[in-house]
């Protein structure tokens, strides 16, 4: 069992259903965990709404932490959206790509800027970005606006790794695959779910505790030279080439 016992982790999209997940995997091995999300409830054992794109907002969650607690260890940055009226690059309008890099990019960028100097501070810690199966593979069912939030995301989490490295902070991504939420329900219909599920070796989607128990790991001592990377939790999505039950394989 991972072990997080004396660690004051930070997670954000809390209310979520990776982000209550989350909550529970980390708090049963042994953090003291702060909820963030913008609205909706959370078992943390603080829980604090805030605008995650609204800089002054994300400067008062971890003074606020630090605060409550005396310090801080763990961020899990998780908060991010996907929206419907994402698709190809030839039908999202301009608005929707720029909420969508907002609430996935802005989001994960200012809790960077504002959680690792108490990390820093506390003598090291561990940062965990949620960012996607889709920022290293293309998808044919497009969500352009959401596949380059999340390339931004990975590409933002190598960079800080170089820069913290030696301040013993750990900066380090997950990128699940599709994951069985309330979300996806309202994204895909029957046809896109299956059109998905297809390439998807285990037969179905990651379940949520399954994302948050690799993000406890990656937050964990026992991930204590694991930096800069990202860790694909997509059920063998990116290493097989899978058809559909009973068509050959071409």
């Amino acid at each position: 069992m991972t072990n997080l016992n004396g660690k004051i982790a930070v997670i954000t999209g809390a209310a979520g259903a990776i982000g209550r997940e989350s909550v529970r995997v980390f708090k049963d091995a042994g953090a003291t965990v702060v909820g963030v999300d913008i609205q909706g409830e959370s078992d943390a054992d603080l829980f604090i709404e805030a605008d995650l794109t609204a800089e002054d907002a994300v400067r008062d969650v971890y003074a606020r932490a630090a605060d409550t607690y005396g310090k801080i260890d763990v961020l899990f940055n998780n908060a991010g959206v996907a929206i419907p009226e994402d698709g190809s690059v030839l039908d999202t309008d301009a608005g929707t790509f720029s909420k969508l890099m907002e609430a996935n990019v802005l989001s994960v960028f200012l809790c960077c800027k504002h959680g690792i100097p108490y990390l820093v501070d506390n003598g090291g810690g561990a940062v965990v970005n949620t960012a996607s199966l889709v920022a290293t593979m293309g998808s044919a069912a497009s969500q352009v606006a959401y596949t380059a939030s999340k390339g931004a995301v990975l590409s933002m989490t190598r960079e800080i790794a170089i820069e913290f490295a030696k301040k013993n902070v750990r900066i380090n991504a997950i990128s699940p695959g599709p994951v069985e939420t309330p979300l996806l329900a309202t994204l895909f219909d029957p046809a896109q779910k299956a059109r998905r599920l297809i390439h998807v070796p285990y037969g179905r989607f990651a379940r949520p505790g399954e994302i948050a128990e690799a993000a406890a790991f990656l937050a964990s001592d026992s991930a204590s030279y694991i930096s800069g990377h990202e860790l694909r939790v997509d059920g063998g999505i990116s290493s097989a080439y899978v058809t559909a039950e009973g068509e050959p394989a071409r």
